[in-house]
């Protein structure tokens, strides 16, 4: 029941209301009740805007985080790495797409192993006739051309060596164990290899370097790199060192060549690219070289690149982050 009265120069209003069927009456002032208009307005506003503010960060964050994974998955493939599966859950729409992902990282692999069995299996079936071969010119007879015959024995050698460049560039390193590496030692005895089959290498020694690292992956790279510099330094020696510090090692492998152009020096990175100018009996190679160089170093998680040489050539750089050091 609803009454109002005058008391004090102010209206009040009255409600009677049962509690445990015991009357109470509540009252009211009027100006108690007066709404502000302005005030409230405000007051919704804010209110209404905070909350949806706080609804959309829980939504974005709700929606950016399984996209967040996924980029992560696909840095760690686009390095040489398997992360684990994403998980698929979340929006419809966020888990067919990580659905999706993980179906293709399954793919990516396996086509990697088949690839690598299927070279091996190529390689092994190609030495077994190449031996035969070489066996075949190791009886002919003396009075045989001997030109003819040490041309032929250098085309079997070069198909052996790119039968093996196909099989380092299939199999890579990235699974090799870690070991302790004395660094100055390997680089000696890689530029000491170097200089026996002809080529005049430049060697200095930056004192003590060890590291844990994959020692197959560093020497295979700096071999490939010492290769190439040879071949393209336009009979110029070629200088090797490196910087061991805190941050890491820092290989430089420095040649006199014609150098490479800006456009090209990551296209020489592919498998079978070679420059131009590069493109003779004399000088040109197979083209696996740089790219099995690169291959090894992102399957590590290393860094390779060819730069510009101070007063003509080429430096190829390699970064080496410190896992562990003494």
């Amino acid at each position: 029941m609803l009454r109002m009265s005058h008391m004090d120069d102010d209206d009040w209003f009255w409600a009677d209301v049962l509690v445990q069927g015991q009357p109470v009456r509540l009252g009211f002032s009027r100006n108690r009740i007066g709404v502000h208009p302005p005030f409230a307005l405000f007051l919704v506003l804010s209110v209404g805007g905070l909350v949806i503010l706080a609804t959309a960060v829980l939504l974005a964050r709700r929606l950016s985080r399984p996209l967040e994974n996924l980029a992560d998955a696909a840095q760690h493939i686009g390095s040489g790495q398997w992360p684990a599966p994403l998980p698929e859950e979340g929006p419809q729409e966020l888990a067919a797409l990580a659905r999706s992902f993980n179906q293709m990282g399954q793919q990516v692999r396996e086509l990697l192993a088949n690839r690598t069995t299927l070279l091996a299996g190529i390689s092994h079936d190609l030495r077994t006739p190449l031996a035969r071969i070489q066996l075949a010119l190791a009886m002919l007879p003396e009075n045989a051309e001997p030109d003819l015959v040490q041309g032929m024995q250098r085309d079997l050698e070069e198909m052996n060596r790119l039968i093996g460049q196909f099989l380092e560039i299939s199999r890579g390193l990235g699974e090799a164990k870690l070991e302790w590496v004395d660094v100055s030692e390997a680089l000696r005895e890689l530029a000491d290899n170097a200089r026996r089959g002809g080529a005049e290498v430049n060697w200095r020694d930056a004192g003590p370097c060890r590291l844990e690292l994959h020692k197959l992956a560093l020497c295979r790279i700096v071999a490939n790199l010492l290769e190439n510099a040879v071949r393209y330094g336009a009979g110029q020696p070629v200088e090797l060192e490196y910087i061991c510090g805190d941050d890491g090692l820092v290989l430089s492998i420095m040649d006199r060549g014609p150098g490479i152009p800006a456009e090209a020096r990551e296209a020489v990175f592919r498998p079978f690219y070679r420059l131009e100018q590069s493109r003779s009996a004399q000088t040109g190679g197979s083209g696996l070289g740089l790219a099995i160089a690169r291959q090894l170093a992102e399957a590590n998680q290393w860094t390779i690149e060819l730069l510009p040489r101070d007063g003509g050539g080429t430096v190829a750089k390699v970064g080496i982050p410190v896992g562990r050091k003494l």
